[in-house]
């Protein structure tokens, strides 16, 4: 298994969204609003705080959430490498959207007391390429640690595992929510997977931030 090159040739698309999500994660942060940022059944339906859709897909609530975070979606950059930024783009808002709406659904659905506020952070758009890499990306490699059997593919899990399960319910629901989307996208659901943006929005993401050496 190798992601490629290092750095983000090729991927412009995975380097502005990364440089997004670090940037949004920081401020909040500083201001002390991240742990706040996440959906809630009142936050959306009572209150009508429709803009935390947005910021919530992009802001990670704590520095060891951000750190996972960042490493499995500097490591699916592999997947705009095969696809191109243009296809890629579309399979990045495909599982925004999808998973938002999943998880929209399931706090009208559930009112579940237990359930605060689901966590914020691109959840979505991370669990949403596990589908792909499972099905996609082969193993290279095996090997023993303390007789337990490992691949190299183990190490992406594992951080897949930790963000999953970071905050129990409140941030498996939104996991959940993006694998269901990745599904939907590799169903070829509406024909999805042939759409393509015009070429200048695709190439727009590669001058919002500094090229790749």
């Amino acid at each position: 298994m190798n992601g490629g090159p290092s750095g983000f040739n090729n991927a412009p698309v995975t380097r502005t969204f990364v440089i997004v999500c670090a940037v949004f994660t920081i401020i909040f942060g500083i201001q002390g609003h991240s742990s706040r940022l996440g959906l809630s059944y009142q936050d959306i339906f009572k209150k009508l705080q429709v803009w935390k859709l947005i910021v919530s897909t992009f802001a990670f609530s704590s520095t060891p959430e951000l750190v996972f975070g960042l490493y499995l979606l500097y490591y699916f950059r592999v997947f705009e490498r095969q696809i191109g930024s243009n296809k890629y783009s579309v399979f990045l808002l495909f599982s925004v959207i999808a998973s938002l709406l999943f998880e929209v659904l399931a706090l009208a659905l559930l009112k579940d007391p237990t359930l605060n506020t689901l966590k914020s952070g691109p959840y979505g758009f991370i669990f949403s390429s596990f589908v792909p890499f499972y099905l996609d990306i082969p193993v290279s490699t095996r090997f023993r640690v303390f007789g337990l059997r490992f691949s190299d593919k183990s190490f992406i899990y594992l951080a897949g595992l930790q963000l999953l399960l970071s905050s129990w319910k409140s941030s498996l629901f939104p996991g959940i929510c993006g694998i269901l989307a990745g599904s939907l996208y590799r169903l070829n659901i509406l024909r999805i997977r042939s759409l393509k943006f015009p070429g200048f929005i695709a190439s727009f993401f590669s001058r919002l931030s500094w090229p790749s050496n």
